[in-house]
């Protein structure tokens, strides 16, 4: 049955979660504060559809880890604790999760996830989506401590998909990284996942939906507030809007609005960082390569190389933080000197990534009968759109024309 569904949030989720039920046959009309699409978390992620490899941050040893990372200069996390009990509470859940046990079922759920979501964008660009530089590269992460890296062998479920490989084969498959060879225990390389420019697929998808006369697209502050006990209401800018159902999927500033509606999601900010570069041509990686130790990922994107890192945890706003982007240009030209990132300019960016303590996304029904959560995603939110798109879609239309089913 055709509804009117308003979609909150125009970066990467609310537009693919929007051109999904245009393709169902819906009213979709989507909201976004900003002065366009993607321009929050979406706009320069690290360009990594990495449908294989999507296993939490939460784990075990991973706070034992983090003390350490925490006390050096550069290190992959940084945390400022403050007097927030939403960070508190954050943490401690993220703390609960840090377990093998838990950190395998939620990375079951976030691989599905990533293969419907893969599976959905290859119809999408079948049926014309374009121009956001997709390439299926295929992705190598390289690991540098033994230990690690046999216990990332040890998850490996199809040799074919994902494949162990030695220091040599590692350089021979990427050689724009082949002088870390020596300092590397292996890597896995998954040949079918792929890279893209997140900002340009959003883009792509405002231009395809403003082609389909049941979209519309409005600019303005949603605000929701209870209309009845199993009802909310829709406002933007004050004005009202009466819609069949209503997405959610603002990313962070999902927190904020459902607290009229005596709601909390268990969401928090987790800055991360990229730098664009540009360099010659032929000094582009083809591969996008992730450095496990560092956690920062390289994927090459059209003409320009996207590099992609750090988790600061306590960070309020999108500043850029000069030490922190000082460590990142001193990475870089140490893992590819060949660049010569000394006579580049990069154009550095920064965002904060709508996380949950599990690392899986809140996809579903709410208490509200006309109000659902597509929001969570943290620092895969590229990688599982297209999938959590689909499954709100279905969602929508598996629910009684009278309510949801819940």
């Amino acid at each position: 049955m055709k509804q009117h569904i308003a979609v909150i949030g125009g970066g990467v989720i609310g537009l693919s979660t929007a051109f999904a039920l245009i393709r169902a046959g819906h009213n979709v009309t989507l909201i976004e504060q900003n002065e366009d699409v993607g321009l929050g978390a979406s706009y320069a992620n690290g360009g990594q559809l990495s449908y294989r490899y999507v296993s939490p941050l939460a784990d075990a040893g991973i706070p034992r880890q983090a003390l350490g990372w925490i006390m050096k200069s550069g290190s992959p996390v940084s945390l400022r604790l403050r007097v927030d009990p939403t960070q508190w509470r954050w943490m401690l859940s993220f703390l609960a999760a840090c377990n093998r046990s838990t950190n395998r079922k939620n990375a079951k759920i976030l691989l599905q996830l990533g293969l419907e979501g893969q599976t959905e964008m290859a119809t999408w660009r079948a049926e014309g989506l374009e121009g956001y530089f997709w390439r299926q590269a295929g992705k190598l992460v390289l690991y540098r401590q033994n230990k690690v890296f046999q216990k990332a062998v040890s998850t490996i479920q199809n040799p074919t998909l994902e494949r162990a490989l030695s220091p040599e084969d590692c350089a021979k498959i990427e050689p724009a990284f082949a002088h870390l060879a020596p300092d590397l225990a292996g890597g896995i390389f998954s040949p079918e996942d792929e890279v893209a420019d997140s900002y340009l697929f959003c883009r792509s998808l405002k231009v395809s939906l403003l082609s389909n006369p049941q979209f519309r697209y409005l600019p303005g502050k949603a605000a929701l507030k209870p209309e009845t006990d199993k009802h909310c209401m829709l406002t933007v800018d004050g004005v009202g809007y009466a819609v069949d159902r209503i997405v959610l999927a603002a990313g962070l500033n999902s927190r904020e609005i459902v607290v009229p509606l005596g709601i909390r999601l268990p969401l928090y900010g987790l800055k991360g960082y990229s730098l664009t570069l540009r360099p010659s041509p032929e000094k582009l990686p083809s591969i996008s390569v992730t450095d496990y130790d560092n956690r920062v990922v390289y994927a090459r994107l059209g003409d320009t190389l996207r590099v992609a890192a750090m988790v600061d945890i306590g960070a309020e706003d999108r500043s850029l933080t000069p030490t922190r982007l000082t460590s990142l240009r001193h990475l870089v030209r140490r893992t590819l000197p060949g660049l010569n990132s000394n006579n580049l300019p990069d154009f550095p960016w920064t965002g904060l990534r709508p996380a949950t303590p599990t690392g899986v996304p809140i996809i579903g029904h709410s208490r509200y009968e006309n109000l659902l959560f597509n929001v969570g995603h943290g620092a895969l939110g590229f990688t599982l759109a297209a999938g959590s798109a689909a499954r709100i879609t279905k969602l929508i239309d598996q629910a009684h024309p009278e309510g949801i089913q819940k």
